[in-house]
């Protein structure tokens, strides 16, 4: 029974320490920190994502270690994807930029919980019905061609049904007050605009989560593997938030190389009973999309913001 706890047991105290550290140490409120400071930090919370694969190797194994960091790095690409939404919510709703992270904090607490269940319901369906994998690297399919074609969705707050739910059957003050999620005036308790982004960022990565969960079961049906990937490269995204906000539009060939990555994912789901293709091999291939990516962006920049082609 040991043999199968301890991980988690290290799971959950690495998760709980980088929140701890995140929350009461970098992005203490009212503290300022350097581009510098930040790298440093960003760099220490990657890092221990993609050092847990150490974890992952004396507790499952070496194939289970680079099922690991596959997973992770498709996860962590994929969710680079997610802060484009979450530029356009926060410019919609005219949240302060000092209080964005506070939003992506706790955003990650709602992601852990929703994509817990996303994986667990996904390893269990795929393990009773096998034909569904098939059903889903068609749509990881069907999704790398729309984002290749460059029809991704645009973001309207005001059309999203639970957003407008919120709004209109709780009480919701419509003035900011600091980064808190409720106020007290006139002896009403109100929610500020900013659980409203809240409730926002949480869906938005849900719809992510729809596209992105397959993609990993294409690589591992482990759900210690798939799980703590998930989150630490969600955890990750979420501390170079401030970091790759500012690059994102320079790195014009990532959306064409996600949807490469997604379609070669979804044609491994669907060869999956004809061709085993080996974890290393599907590592090595992540890796060198997104790599070639990068350095074609960076080789090759696009216009500047709001210039012609």
């Amino acid at each position: 029974m040991w043999s199968s706890l301890w991980p988690w047991i290290v799971f959950c105290a690495l998760v709980v320490v980088l929140l701890t550290l995140d929350l009461a140490f970098f992005h203490r409120r009212g503290v300022h920190r350097s581009t510098r400071a930040s790298a440093l930090w960003s760099a220490l919370f990657v890092g221990v994502g993609l050092s847990f694969a150490v974890v992952v190797y004396f507790a499952r194994g070496s194939d289970a270690a680079l099922q690991y960091l596959t997973a992770f790095l498709i996860e962590e690409s994929l969710s680079v994807d997610n802060l484009f939404v979450f530029l356009a919510l926060f410019a919609y709703f005219g949240v302060p930029r000092m209080h964005e992270h506070r939003v992506l904090f706790w955003g990650i607490v709602g992601a852990m919980v929703l994509r817990g269940l996303f994986i667990t319901a996904g390893v269990a369906l795929i393990a009773t019905f096998h034909w569904l994998i098939y059903l889903l690297g068609a749509l990881l399919i069907a999704t790398g061609a729309k984002l290749g074609l460059g029809k991704g969705e645009e973001v309207h707050p005001e059309r999203n049904v639970v957003v407008r739910w919120v709004s209109r059957v709780l009480p919701v003050d419509r003035a900011y007050h600091g980064d808190r999620f409720m106020v007290r005036r006139d002896g009403r308790l109100l929610f500020t605009p900013l659980a409203l982004v809240l409730v926002a960022v949480d869906i938005a990565d849900v719809m992510f989560a729809i596209d992105s969960v397959p993609a990993v079961l294409a690589v591992s049906r482990d759900v210690f593997v798939i799980f703590s990937s998930n989150v630490f490269a969600v955890i990750g995204l979420r501390a170079i938030f401030s970091l790759l906000s500012g690059v994102l539009a320079a790195l014009r060939f990532l959306r064409p190389a996600l949807a490469l990555i997604l379609i070669l994912v979804g044609a491994k789901m669907l060869l999956s009973s004809v061709v085993e293709v080996p974890t290393l091999i599907s590592l090595a291939v992540v890796g060198a999309i997104l790599a070639g990516a990068t350095v074609l962006s960076l080789l090759s920049p696009g216009p500047p913001a709001g210039g012609g082609e």
